[in-house]
C-alpha cells in the first residue's frame, strides 16, 4: 500500500530524500539488533508525494556482500553516494557524509518543496533551520531513541520509527521477497513541530552491507 500524506503533506510537492546509511543501519543494529527497512522509509519519505531525488550516503567498507547491498538500494529508488573509510596513524577510522549531505541539500533546495532528512544527528540542525528559511518544508525520519532534540525542535515534521517496529525494521522470519517486510503499512506516527512565533517562508509552488539479503 502507498502511505497517505498527512493534511501537511500534498501530491503535488516535490520531494528530496537525504539518507545517512551508517546512522540508520547502525543505530537498528544496536537499539534493537535488527536490520533497516530502506525500502519501507524510502515510501515513508516520499508519502505520494512527486520524488525529484533519492540519495542513500553510504561508507565504502571491505565486507564482500557490500556491492550487491548498494545495487539492492538502488534497485528500490535510490542513488549512492559512497565514500572511503578514513584510516589515520594508530588505527582511528573516521567516516561520515555531514559536509556531503549538506551540501546536495543546499544544491537541490531550489528545486524542491520538502527536504526529508533521514538522520537523527543534531549537526543537521542549521541544514533544516536553512532550507526553511529558503520556503522547503523539512521532515525527518529517524529512532526515537537517537535523535537529537535540535531536530526534534527545528524539523516542521518528525517519524519515530521505532513506533512501528514492524513496518521499518526486518524480523528474523521475513523472506527477501517480501520487500515490504510482509506486515501492512500503518499510518506512521508523527510529530508534528509547532510554530514559532517566527512565521515560515511561503512554500514554493508545486556493517551495512549485512542487510543486502532483505533489500534484494
Amino acid at each position: 500500500m502507498t502511505t497517505i500524506p498527512t493534511p501537511n503533506q500534498h501530491r503535488d510537492q516535490r520531494v528530496g530524500v537525504f539518507v545517512d546509511v551508517s546512522n540508520m543501519y547502525y543505530s537498528g543494529r544496536q537499539l534493537y539488533r535488527r536490520k533497516v527497512n530502506f525500502t519501507a522509509i524510502l515510501k515513508e519519505a516520499v508519502a505520494g508525494r512527486h520524488l525529484v531525488r533519492a540519495f542513500a550516503y553510504a561508507i565504502k567498507t571491505d565486507v564482500a556482500d557490500e556491492p550487491k547491498f548498494h545495487e539492492a538500494l538502488e534497485r528500490v529508488g535510490f542513488d549512492i553516494r559512497l565514500k572511503d573509510l578514513q584510516v589515520f596513524f594508530g588505527g582511528a577510522k573516521k567516516g561520515d557524509w555531514d559536509v556531503g549531505i549538506a551540501i546536495d541539500v543546499v544544491r537541490f533546495i531550489p528545486k524542491l518543496d520538502v527536504v526529508v532528512l533521514v538522520s537523527g544527528d543534531g549537526d543537521f540542525k542549521d541544514l533544516l533551520e536553512y532550507a526553511s528559511s529558503m520556503g522547503c518544508r523539512t521532515e525527518v525520519i529517524s529512532f526515537e531513541k537517537t535523535t537529537s532534540s535540535r531536530l526534534v525542535e527545528e524539523a516542521d515534521q518528525i517519524t519515530f520509527m521505532d513506533r512501528d517496529l514492524k513496518k521499518f525494521l526486518w524480523s528474523s522470519t521475513q523472506r527477501p521477497q517480501e520487500p515490504d517486510g510482509g506486515a501492512p503499512h500503518q499510518p506512521a506516527r508523527r510529530h508534528l513541530r509547532k510554530r514559532s512565533s517566527r512565521e515560515r517562508a511561503p512554500q514554493k509552488s508545486s556493517s551495512p552491507a549485512a542487510a543486502v539479503e532483505h533489500q534484494s
